[in-house]
Parts: structure tokens; sequence; C-alpha cells
């Protein structure tokens, strides 16, 4: 049977779902991978200050924390298939917000501050971006691309928003508010969950075809044995090193070349801006260009950013780099979310998502911590940004060998 092209958009259209895309556009923001780190870099120096620790002994409380996460990702992805998404994604917000709570109450001791992390990472598991584009893959097919595209922006909405937010509640009642100032913006996120977060309702009527393609593709062990997962896997990881390693090194980077934190926070945000608008221009062209090519010319854009930042960037400079880091950073979750669903369907889709999410969860983790642990070592970033460079060439030129789409659904 042929689908008529208005009957599914008529319910499904992305204006009409404008309050399930801000509930997962705030879930995406303020969830347990969203702004924990954008906000980190404004709590490195005070914590160092009072309680000596280096720069990667802090960002160890991210890898510690986002390595649970991971863990924690794949089954997280088969109770989504299994119980649907708003039970979990509400629980999920309320782990983040405790843990934030716990992170304010740290101290001496370098493990109070990784438990913190660890309860953000594992409690809050059902927030992270798997639940939230679980609901708009399953809910959307012809504009998916948009779809994810305006959801996953709250990720860029928090990285214009969350750096000037704890610098500026840091500086003026020091970082333990500014920890539990960051435990009210999951509670935010949670009431617009709690009213506009139901996946599930107001169903369309569909075609015979679009239970097809709802219900088509392939099982977890079927995908893990296609070279593509792996492909896809290790792109997504090395793209998370390079990005997860600059971004919530971003202020102690520049605060070391002279910038204020202030301007540094600046900095930062704009690449908040620029990850929104690669995102809904990602969506645009995902929806009608072949997704690999897109991706190869937008991850690899960051690799200008190393140069720029292993130089002595001005402040206009270095605004620039965070543009073109912002851009491949709006680009990762989006992709990931639509190559898992065209390359695998929706047959499986929470598992296999969950289980391409290590990629992201490492990434995110180790990134952070292996770029300060290097600068610890050799006393700058300069290796770091050199590592970075080849990250983000490999992974974005990668991903190329996803090859073309596979039918799926179609009979």
């Amino acid at each position: 049977m042929d689908r008529d092209p208005t009957q599914h958009s008529k319910e499904h259209d992305v204006s009409r779902e404008w309050r399930l895309l801000l509930a997962c556009a705030l879930g995406v923001g303020f969830g347990s991978v969203g702004f924990n780190t954008y906000a980190i870099g404004a709590f490195i120096d005070p914590l160092r200050n009072e309680f000596g620790w280096s720069r990667a002994q802090v960002q160890g409380a991210i890898a510690f924390g986002v390595g649970l996460g991971g863990i924690a990702s794949p089954l997280i992805g088969l109770l989504l298939d299994r119980y649907g998404a708003r039970r979990i994604a509400l629980f999920g917000l309320l782990g983040v917000s405790a843990g934030y709570i716990i992170a304010a109450s740290t101290g001496p001791t370098l493990w109070n501050f990784y438990l913190a992390y660890a309860v953000i990472a594992v409690l809050g598991a059902g927030s992270a971006p798997v639940t939230w584009s679980r609901a708009i893959a399953g809910r959307f097919v012809q504009q998916r691309g948009l779809a994810l595209a305006l959801a996953l922006s709250g990720t860029g909405m928090a990285a214009i928003l969350v750096p000037q937010y704890a610098v500026y509640i840091v500086d003026h009642s020091g970082w333990r508010v500014g920890f539990l100032a960051l435990s009210v913006l999951p509670l935010l996120a949670l009431v617009a969950a709690v009213l506009f977060f139901y996946p599930n309702a107001n169903e369309a009527v569909r075609t015979s075809r679009d239970e097809l393609d709802l219900a088509s593709g392939s099982t977890l062990g079927e995908a893990i044995r296609s070279y593509r997962f792996w492909v896809l896997l290790l792109s997504i990881l090395f793209m998370f090193l390079a990005i997860s390693g600059i971004v919530p090194n971003l202020i102690p980077v520049l605060t070391d070349r002279g910038f204020t934190p202030q301007e540094a926070a600046s900095v930062q945000s704009a690449y908040g801006v620029s990850l929104i608008v690669a995102r809904l221009a990602i969506g645009w062209f995902l929806d009608r260009f072949w997704g690999p090519g897109v991706a190869a010319v937008v991850l690899t854009v960051p690799m200008i950013a190393c140069l720029i930042f292993l130089d002595d960037p001005s402040y206009f400079a270095a605004v620039a780099a965070s543009v073109l880091v912002g851009a491949a950073a709006g680009a990762e979750l989006d992709l990931l979310a639509y190559f898992t669903a065209r390359y695998f369907g929706m047959k499986s889709y929470g598992r296999i998502y969950g289980l391409l999410y290590f990629g992201v969860a490492f990434g995110a983790g180790f990134g952070p911590v292996s770029f300060a642990y290097l600068a610890d070592l050799t006393g700058s970033y300069t290796v770091s940004f050199q590592l970075a460079f080849a990250l983000f060439g490999i992974g974005g030129f990668g991903i190329l060998l996803l090859g073309r789409y596979p039918k799926i659904g179609v009979s």
C-alpha cells in the first residue's frame, strides 16, 4: 500500500507537536548528559583552591560518572523498548537533581565528589538523550531529521546558558551554592515533562506501511554483527573524545591565556549558539541528502578550531574556534539518532541506540579527564589539541564507510 504523505504528517507535523519537542529539548539540555559538561569549568579552580585537587582529578568525576552511565545505557535502552519513555525520563531527571544536591555537600574527600557524579549518571541515566530521541524517532517519520534536531537542540540551549549561569553563581555565592543552583535546572525540565511529555499519546492513524516502518529493522544481535554498527560506534567515540575534551576544559584553557572567567564563559556560550544553528541545519540536510556525506563535512571542520587553539588566539579567534566545535557537536547526537533509525530501523531502536550510546558516554567521560591529565603532565594544552585534531579527522572521514542506506520495511 502506498503511503498518503498527508495522512501521517497531519498528526505528526513538527508545528503541531511543539509541546513534545519542548519537553524533549529541556530534558536533553538539563538531563544527565546535557549540561554537566558545560558547567564543570566554572567549578574547577574553586575546587582546586579549596581542596588542592588537580584539574584532572576534578574532570575525573565526569569520567567516573559517565562511565557508569555508559554501562547503564544498554539497560535503559532495553527498558525503553519494554516500558516506554515517560516514567524513565521523569525518574532520571529527579536523579540528576539529587546528584547536584550531593555535590553541594562534597569534600574534603575526592570520592564524595565522585559519588555525586555517579548518582547523576546512574540514577539520572533515564534522562539521557536515548530516552528523548526514542520518543521522537518513533513519533516522526517524514520529518524525523528536523524533529530530532529541534529536540536535541536542548544541548545548545544548555551550552549557551549554563556556563554564564554557573560562573555568575559561583563568583557571587560560592561553588556550593552553584551546585544547588544547578540542581534546580533538571526540575524545570521535570515540570515540562510532566505537562507535555506524552510520547505515545494522540498517535496518528497509521497506514500499513507506517506500521511496517516502525516494526521493521535489525535485532540487537543483527546490528552488532553489521560492520556499520562498529563504524558508527568508533566514529562517535572518537568525535566525543575530542569534543568533550575541548568543551569542559575551555574555560581553564582560556583563563590560562589571560581571558577573564566572564570572557571565557562567553566564548563557551558561542559554542552553544553554533550548536543550535548547526543542529537545525543538519536536520534539514539529513532529510534531503545522503547523511554520511553531510556528516563528514560538519565533523571535520573542528580540525581548523584545533589549529586556532594551538596558537595564542584573540578573543574573536577563540569565538570562531568555539563556533566550529559547536557545529560538530550540534551534529553528533542528531547523527547517532538518525543513523540508528536509518541503518537499523525501529524494531530494536532503544537497545541498539543504548549500546551505541556507550561510545558517547565513554567519550564524554574520558575526553575531559584525558585533556586535563595531558595538560597537568605537559604544562599546557598543546598535546591535547593535537590529539583532538587527529580524532576529528579519523572520526569525521571514517563515517563515510557507512555506505548507502539499506531498505528497511520495504516489501
